[in-house]
């Protein structure tokens, strides 16, 4: 038996998000396998998942929902409540059409609790649907193969683009061509970030907005060699099919969520560093390896004040010379 006097230990501590700058993005959340996950891009309004709502979550004005499963759907309520309560304008879920009664249920349940109702939106989408999000900006869903109905995300901007046949042609043509009624632009797809959820290998993989968006987040729950049997029984990404995934595809950052606490943080990064190519290991980030992280953005922060720094030296310089 402890001596009375005896100091307990502090309770533990909520995880510390994960952060990312990955330009222009933030790239930031929570994301561990079977507890929580969440992720935010504050610049696209939007968070993939929302497993317990952290503060920050709520800023976004959608939450495109990846599957049911708890650690990825249990601040569905708060978060909807939350920014009610906070005058935040009532946010949207993005989900799976097989998952929408659900949402329903659980908002209505709270109304018998709390004897009020919180407005609430959700938005089901099948696979290759899409909701616009922001101006020109889509939020287009992708199947994927969970234990659970299940979808993937990619953010998509729409530019509109001059025909290329049309290029070169004076502007009064161009004028006239289009009182006409003819279209004399195309539309050009640019995928700015794909989210996989959580979800094994399938033909998903193979798709276009999917390889080249230029972030890719996808999840790595399973890491050991001896666990891809495990990996494919829950229906997951082992570390070989992320790492198949890294070789093809065109992303400048690869970003891996979904590791498990049975894994050290340390451990997890040296099998990473050792699976993946040299050729691509810049590329690939942990969004949960705080330190690596922080570094990371330390650097960034002095490179930008660097440059900044010779900028204004080259326009005093002009000053003075009278350039």
């Amino acid at each position: 038996m402890e001596h009375e006097s005896s100091i307990p230990k502090e309770p533990p501590r909520r995880p510390q998000m994960g952060f990312l700058y990955l330009p222009p993005f933030r790239v930031q959340g929570v994301s561990i396998a079977g507890e929580e996950t969440v992720v935010q891009i504050p610049e696209l309004d939007v968070c993939f998942d929302i497993g317990l709502s952290p503060r920050a979550a709520l800023t976004s004005n959608y939450v495109a929902l990846t599957h049911g499963h708890m650690d990825h759907s249990a601040g569905i309520s708060y978060y909807f409540s939350q920014r009610n309560f906070q005058g935040m304008g009532v946010g949207t879920i993005v989900c799976h059409p097989k998952v929408e009664r659900a949402i329903h249920n659980i908002m209505n349940a709270w109304v018998e609790l709390e004897a009020q109702r919180t407005p609430y939106n959700v938005v089901a989408l099948e696979p290759d649907e899409e909701v616009e999000i922001k101006n020109n900006t889509f939020l287009r869903a992708f199947a994927t193969k969970h234990t659970v109905p299940s979808l993937g995300y990619v953010v998509i901007e729409k530019r509109s683009k001059l025909r290329p046949d049309l290029v070169g042609l004076p502007q009064e043509k161009l004028v006239e061509l289009k009182k006409s009624g003819e279209t004399i632009t195309t539309t050009l797809e640019v995928p700015l970030i794909c989210n996989t959820g959580d979800t094994m290998w399938g033909p998903h993989f193979e798709r276009e907005d999917v390889l080249n968006a230029k972030i890719l987040i996808t999840e790595c729950t399973f890491l050991e060699s001896d666990h891809r049997d495990r990996a494919h029984v829950g229906q997951h990404l082992h570390l070989n099919d992320v790492v198949r995934l890294i070789r093809r595809s065109k992303a400048d950052h690869i970003v891996l969520t979904h590791l498990s606490r049975r894994t050290h943080l340390g451990q997890a990064r040296k099998q990473i560093d050792i699976a993946v190519p040299a050729e691509h290991r810049d590329r690939v980030h942990i969004l949960m390896d705080h330190r690596t992280n922080r570094t990371r953005l330390e650097q960034q922060t002095q490179e930008a004040g660097d440059t900044a720094t010779a900028e204004a030296g080259e326009v005093d310089a002009k000053t003075q010379t009278g350039v």
